[in-house]
């Protein structure tokens, strides 16, 4: 037996048994898993410090890009920090597992229950951003999954400190009397290219993959797996100005959905601007982003627009501004990049977004309201917003504690996915020993009841650890 199945037999062996762990060993274990995160900061920092040192080099041979390199940090500012308090955020999450959003009565003495249940084991593969080692096994804990990691060897040493503290934790949270202890290898971490390619093959043992990466990586574990994809492959973001946008809202949301952090994939990518404010509202913006050190790429009638404002002539501007070729729309820079397309009606932006977009998040800025929730109708996306940032499509931002990745899937979950995304549900059907064939037309058949019955509290927590 390869080392990769025997992870993937423990994980499932794993899964079984957390389908009897309680909330409150949920929480013991998360409050622990901050502790040992907290008392480890100082020898997580330094594997981090090394990573990035070793990956600086990539980038300055040009084996690595910028955007990946970026990704790897936890230490700077708030990061380690927030890293903390997202643990804490998972543990306050109310836990879903066993609670009931269906119940029916079939017939007397024959009840049909709908009750949420983890989806088993999760195959989590990503590159640079080792912090979702902590936000996946957090989120796999709480949901009652088990969970195998594969990161990226630029961030080896952080994800390996990071797995260490997380299962040195579960390791060391005592097991409460008459309850299952909560399993040891319920988070595993495994390393090498030969492993990943074993176990997406394993859909005996794995429920579900979630890429976390480049558009290449997910596109290969897309091509090879049988087993189900939660994810996306790019994040093309656009923002629409529409005729009626607000000049103020316009330049502080463009200039954050572009700026805030332009390796993350719900940072806007292409800038679409109603005709009509081409000389107003987006001259405004496009100075705002130019002293932001915005490259733009403008198409004819955008561009036109910037050389009568005068914008060129501004120190420095003319070297961030070039015309617009087809390719670049459609196409993901995670970097200070941005396209922008001139058009005349929130029709022809919204067209434009469903051809050339990834179905992520898409923006309109716009006073009007009927505009808004038609261009929120009509845009085919996993998050459509009005006067707002793109970059708020994200699990923290909405509350979810963490989150597993963004799906542009038309699946179980879409969008930003938090603990939902790890869960799914199965049917409890409690009977008196009747059979199908008791039911149906003719003497003696019973007829179906069909009757909801109301989910209160005691109902929705019936089957709640």
């Amino acid at each position: 037996m390869s080392s990769a199945e025997q992870v993937a037999r423990a994980a499932r062996e794993a899964s079984n048994l957390l389908q009897t762990i309680s909330s409150g060993q949920k929480s013991a274990v998360l409050r622990r898993i901050r502790q040992v995160l907290e008392e480890r900061r100082a020898e997580i920092v330094l594997a981090n410090q090394q990573d990035k040192e070793a990956a600086q080099r990539e980038v300055e041979a040009g084996r690595l890009s910028s955007s990946l390199f970026k990704r790897l940090d936890i230490e700077s500012g708030e990061k380690y920090a927030t890293l903390l308090q997202g643990v804490d955020d998972v543990d306050s999450i109310s836990d879903p597992i066993g609670q009931v959003t269906l119940a029916r009565r079939l017939d007397n003495d024959l009840d049909l229950y709908r009750v949420i249940c983890p989806v088993g084991v999760c195959l989590v593969i990503f590159e640079a951003r080792p912090e979702v080692v902590v936000n996946i096994a957090c989120l796999a804990i709480k949901s009652g999954n088990a969970a195998i990691l594969k990161g990226g060897k630029e961030a080896a040493r952080t994800n390996q400190a990071l797995a260490d503290a997380i299962q040195h934790a579960i390791a060391m949270t005592p097991a409460v009397e008459g309850q299952t202890k909560f399993p040891e290898r319920s988070i595993q971490v495994v390393s090498t290219r030969d492993e990943i390619s074993t176990l997406l093959d394993m859909d005996r043992y794995v429920d579900l993959v979630i890429p976390r990466g480049s558009n290449s990586l997910v596109r290969h574990i897309q091509n090879n797996t049988r087993i189900p994809v939660l994810g996306h492959a790019d994040g093309i973001c656009s923002t629409y100005l529409d005729k009626s946008a607000d000049t103020q809202k316009a330049v502080h949301i463009v200039v954050d959905a572009k700026t805030n952090y332009p390796a993350a994939c719900n940072a806007t990518e292409a800038l679409l601007v109603h005709s009509s404010v081409v000389n107003s509202v987006f001259v405004e913006v496009a100075r705002a982003l130019l002293a932001a050190g915005v490259r733009l790429h403008a198409d004819d009638r955008s561009l036109a627009a910037i050389e009568q404002a005068g914008l060129l002539a501004e120190a420095g501007a003319a070297a961030l501004v070039s015309r617009a070729t087809e390719a670049d729309f459609g196409h993901e820079y995670t970097d200070l990049d941005i396209a922008i397309r001139v058009v005349d009606s929130v029709d022809e932006a919204i067209d434009h977004i469903n051809a050339h977009g990834s179905k992520h998040t898409d923006a309109i800025v716009t006073e009007e309201r009927k505009s808004a929730e038609w261009f929120m109708r009509r845009v085919d996306a996993a998050g459509v917003y009005w006067n707002a940032s793109t970059r708020f499509a994200d699990g923290f931002r909405y509350g979810f504690g963490a989150e597993i990745g963004v799906s542009t899937n038309k699946t179980h979950a879409r969008g930003p996915a938090g603990l939902e995304g790890l869960t799914i549900y199965k049917y409890y059907l409690f009977g008196n020993g009747q059979g199908a064939g008791d039911f149906g037309v003719g003497q003696g058949k019973h007829q179906f009841l069909h009757e909801d019955i109301p989910i209160d509290s005691s109902v929705r927590d019936k089957f709640v650890l």
